[in-house]
C-alpha cells in the first residue's frame, strides 16, 4: 500500500541534520501550518464550486459557466471580490469581539485538522484520544459564533447567533453518541487503531445495525451542527437576512464563509474514518486477487474519495430539502435522534461485550 512515511521521514531526517533539534521542530511546525493553510484555501475554492455544480445539476441547469473554462475560475473571481471588499464595523459593535470572532472560527478549523489521518502514516498528530479531542474541540465553534452575534450589535444577528448555539449544543449529544459506538465496538480513541480496526471490513458493514443507525444519526446532527441547510436557521435568509454574519463584510466574511466548508470538510473527513475505514481500501474477506488490486490505490485517494461522497450527500440535502422551522428542529433531535441514539449506543454495547460483530 502507497504510504507518505517516507517523504516524511526525509523531510525529517534532513531538518535533524541540517539544524538544532529545537529549531528542526519549529520548522516543522512552521511547514504543517503552511500546508493546512495551503489545504484550507484549496479546498475552499474546490468546495464552493462543488456546492454551485452539485445546485445546478440537482436544479438541471448548468451552473458557473462564464468565469474560466466551463466556470472553473468563478470561486477564485470570488475570492479576489473578498480581499479587494471594504471590511465595515457597524457602530455601536464591540470591535474587539466583532473582528475576533472570525479568527476563533478559523483556529477551530485547523485545530481539528490535527488528529485526522489524510493518508497510511500521513498524520500531524498521533494522539491517543483523538476521538475526544476532536469532541472537545469542536465545541468551541458555538463561541465564535456567539460572539460574533452579541458583537455586531443587530438583533438579527444575535437571534441567529442564539439559534445555532441551541441547534449545535442540541445536535452534539447525538452526533457524539453515534461516535461512542463506534469507540465501543474499537475499544479504542485513537483514529489510527479505529482505522486499522477495519483491515479486515469497514464498520458500517461489520458494525451490523448500530453501525447502520449510527452512521444515518452522524450525518444528520453533523448536518445540523455545521448550519446547513435544511438545517440553516442560523442565517435563514428570509427571516434574518444573513444570521450571525449579517454585518460581516470583506475578508472577515470570508473567513466565516470558508469556516463552514472547511467544518463541512472535517466531519466528512471524521465519518469516512469511523464508518468507512478512512485510508484503508474497499477488500473483501479471502478474495486476494481484488485485494491486492485495492492496495495498488493510493491510500489518500481512498480517504479523499470518502470524504468527498459524504460531502456530496450532505450538498445533496441542502438542495433536495426545505428548511425546518426552529421547534421542528429542536423537536427533531430531542425527542427522536437523541432517544435513538442511546438505545442504539446500548445496542451496540451489548453486541461488542458478546462479540456479536463481524
Amino acid at each position: 500500500m502507497w504510504s507518505f512515511s517516507n517523504i516524511s521521514s526525509s523531510i525529517h531526517h534532513w531538518l535533524n541534520e541540517s539544524f538544532s533539534p529545537t529549531w528542526a521542530m519549529i520548522i516543522e511546525m512552521v511547514i504543517a501550518g503552511v500546508c493546512i493553510i495551503g489545504l484550507f484555501a484549496t479546498l475552499g475554492l474546490v468546495l464552493v464550486l462543488m456546492e454551485r455544480r452539485v445546485a445546478a445539476w440537482m436544479q438541471i441547469r448548468l451552473g458557473p459557466n462564464r468565469v474560466g473554462p466551463k466556470g472553473l475560475l468563478q470561486s477564485a473571481a470570488d475570492t479576489l471580490k473578498l480581499l479587494v471588499k471594504e471590511g465595515l464595523t457597524p457602530n455601536g459593535a464591540d470591535k474587539f469581539l466583532f473582528n475576533f470572532a472570525p479568527f476563533i472560527a478559523m483556529m477551530v478549523a485547523m485545530l481539528l485538522m490535527a488528529p485526522i489521518a489524510f493518508a497510511k502514516d500521513f498524520q500531524l498528530w498521533d494522539l491517543n484520544i483523538g476521538v475526544l479531542y476532536i469532541s472537545a474541540v469542536s465545541s468551541i465553534m458555538v463561541i465564535s459564533i456567539l460572539m460574533a452575534g452579541w458583537a455586531s450589535n443587530n438583533k438579527y444577528s444575535l437571534m441567529g447567533a442564539m439559534r445555532s448555539g441551541a441547534q449545535i449544543v442540541s445536535y452534539e449529544l447525538s452526533a457524539g453518541f453515534s461516535i461512542l459506538t463506534i469507540v465501543v465496538f474499537t475499544g479504542s480513541l485513537n483514529f489510527n487503531e479505529i482505522i486499522l480496526s477495519q483491515t479486515n471490513g469497514w464498520w458500517i458493514f461489520k458494525g451490523h445495525l448500530p453501525a447502520i443507525i449510527s452512521f444515518v444519526i452522524f450525518i444528520i446532527a453533523v448536518t445540523a451542527e455545521t448550519n446547513r441547510a435544511p438545517f440553516d436557521l442560523a442565517e435563514a435568509e428570509s427571516e434574518l437576512t444573513a444570521g450571525f454574519h449579517t454585518e460581516y463584510s470583506g475578508m472577515k466574511f470570508a473567513l466565516f464563509f470558508l469556516a463552514e466548508y472547511i467544518n463541512v470538510f472535517i466531519v466528512c473527513a471524521i465519518g469516512a474514518t469511523l464508518f468507512l475505514g478512512g485510508w484503508m481500501p474497499f477488500q473483501i474477506g479471502n478474495w486476494q486477487a481484488f485485494n491486492h488490486a485495492m492496495d495498488y490505490i493510493p491510500s489518500s485517494i481512498w480517504f479523499f474519495g470518502k470524504t468527498f461522497f459524504l460531502i456530496f450527500l450532505i450538498m445533496w440535502f441542502r438542495w433536495t430539502f426545505p428548511r425546518l422551522r426552529i421547534d421542528q428542529l429542536l423537536n427533531l433531535e430531542w425527542k427522536y435522534l437523541l432517544p435513538i441514539s442511546m438505545l442504539n449506543l446500548l445496542l451496540a454495547t451489548a453486541l461488542a461485550i458478546l462479540g456479536w460483530h463481524f
